[in-house]
Formats: structure tokens, C-alpha cells, sequence
């Protein structure tokens, strides 16, 4: 119960629709009827933002009759893009209440209607039957959760048959231990990263089997690059969800603590598509 509290205080302040709201105004965006591409900069958490979401989408094969499940879904762009790339619908489902209200206001002035839903819930004890789902997908929450065993084996008991899993996320590297505030922990005690091996070990002990396992190091640098150049041109970076959710002057902090682990070799972003064994 602490860990999950502690996890909802380090990604909600409270004003968030505020603060969308006037950062779309900035942009030359209309709050009241945002575009997906408008959102795009601000609605994607994870690293590399909607690029990564693109290369997730990538590895699967989704029919519009399929059903899908979003594990840690933010304030819903991953969600909604999915939904407008396959034409599923799609069941996001987060801890922290207000990305939870935020989401589903958002959706709602896209007028997605009932293709995108959202719950607020923990992952590890997720409030839908078994089989409910043809694939599940997450995206930079496993550093949040201390028991992926656990994680692993309840996102397994929803899929249904030959469902698959898609993952995103960072794993602990080689190199020297990141420092922190990062955009998912204040401090280490946050942390809970585990080793390429440990996932692929625990993926397949919860009864996952391995389809695809991609280092993507190289286009987190490279997308590095091309932000820090954009800025240096003297415009937005592409990806400013952490700068929404932290506050700008903590969210370059916590890039510059994900970039410096990055080049040292102490985080290394995974891409996995794994797939339910049968029982």
C-alpha cells in the first residue's frame, strides 16, 4: 500500500487539466478541442514519446474486433493512438486517480466515445475476469513495480489464449546506478529496476514466451540528439509530458539523470513482445 501510495504522490500535484490546458494555449492549440497531434507532445509519458508508441504499435497484428489493454495508461495517448491505428477498443487501467479523469476528459473532447475506457486500479490485483483480452501492452511502469513476477503472472491470467504482451520500458545496465529524480522515481527507494535477464526470466516463469527482445539504446540517444537540437534551434523539444506532469525546471533534472545513465551504460531501454503459453 505504501509503494502504490508513493507512486500516485510522485505523478499527481492536482491542476493537471489546468495545466494542459494552457500549454495547448501556447502551442496555438484550442484546449477545448485538442487534436491528437496536439496532445501527442504531452499525452505520451514514456521515453521518446510518440515515436516509441509508433515502434510498440509495429511489433503487433491487431484486428479491429480485438480487445486491448493499456497497464498503466497515463493520461491516454497510448491508448487513443491505439485505438485509432487498429480500431479496437482499448481498456486503460492506472493507479493514480486524477491521469485516470485526465484521460478520460481527453477522449471525450475527441469524441472517442466508448473506444477508449479507463479505470482506476492496481496492476498487480486488476479488477477484470480472466481471458478478458487479446493483447496487453505497457509502457515505462515496470520501474515503478517491485514485483514483476507478480506483474507478469496478473497481466497473463487476462489474456486470453495466444494473447501477446507488449512492453516498453527501461532495465538496469551495466554502467553506474542512475541517479534520481528520474520522471518515474523521486528517489532509489522508487526505483525498482530489474536486469534484461530478470525480465526475460521472469516473462517466461509467469508463463510468457519470448517473440521479440530489442535493446532500443541506440534510438534513445538518437532521439536525444535530434530534442537537444530542437531546443538549441530555439524551439519545443518533441516530447514535453515530463515537463507537464514535474514541472520544467524538475523535468530537466530528470533528463539529464535519464541521459547521463543512458550514455554510462546504467539504463537501458527494452522493447518485448512476449505471447500467453498455453496452460
Amino acid at each position: 500500500m505504501a509503494e502504490t501510495l508513493g507512486i500516485a504522490r510522485h505523478y499527481s500535484s492536482g491542476a493537471l487539466t489546468q495545466r494542459l490546458r494552457a500549454a495547448l494555449k501556447e502551442d496555438g492549440a484550442d484546449p477545448e478541442r485538442p487534436t491528437a497531434e496536439a496532445l501527442a507532445p504531452y499525452d505520451q509519458f514514456h521515453g521518446r514519446g510518440i515515436e516509441a508508441t509508433e515502434d510498440l504499435a509495429r511489433l503487433v497484428s491487431v484486428q479491429a474486433s480485438d480487445r486491448l489493454l493499456d497497464v498503466g495508461s497515463g493520461i491516454g495517448g497510448p491508448a487513443r493512438y491505439m485505438h485509432a491505428r487498429f480500431g479496437c477498443p482499448v481498456q486503460g487501467i492506472d493507479l493514480t486517480p486524477e491521469f485516470c479523469d485526465v484521460a478520460r476528459a481527453l477522449s471525450e473532447a475527441l469524441g472517442l466515445g466508448s473506444g477508449v475506457s479507463f479505470q482506476c486500479g492496481d496492476a498487480l490485483a486488476m479488477p477484470f475476469a480472466g481471458a478478458s483480452f487479446d493483447g496487453a501492452y505497457s509502457m515505462n511502469v515496470g520501474m515503478n513495480i517491485a514485483d514483476k513476477p507478480a506483474l507478469y503472472r496478473e497481466i497473463r491470467r487476462v489474456l486470453k489464449s495466444g494473447g501477446w504482451l507488449a512492453l516498453s520500458e527501461y532495465v538496469r545496465g551495466a554502467g553506474p546506478a542512475p541517479q534520481y529524480p528520474t520522471p518515474w522515481a523521486a528517489d532509489a527507494g522508487e526505483s525498482f529496476l530489474a536486469t534484461a535477464e530478470e525480465t526475460r526470466l521472469g516473462l517466461e516463469r509467469a508463463g510468457l514466451a519470448i517473440v521479440v527482445f530489442n535493446d532500443t539504446l541506440e534510438r534513445a540517444l538518437e532521439y536525444g540528439r535530434r530534442s537537444r537540437a530542437a531546443v538549441e534551434a530555439g524551439h519545443k523539444p518533441p516530447h514535453r509530458a515530463v515537463a507537464l506532469i514535474h514541472g520544467a525546471e524538475a523535468a530537466k533534472t530528470m533528463a539529464a539523470n535519464v541521459s547521463r545513465a543512458l550514455h554510462a551504460g546504467g539504463l537501458i531501454p527494452i522493447e518485448v513482445l512476449a505471447r500467453k503459453k498455453p496452460d
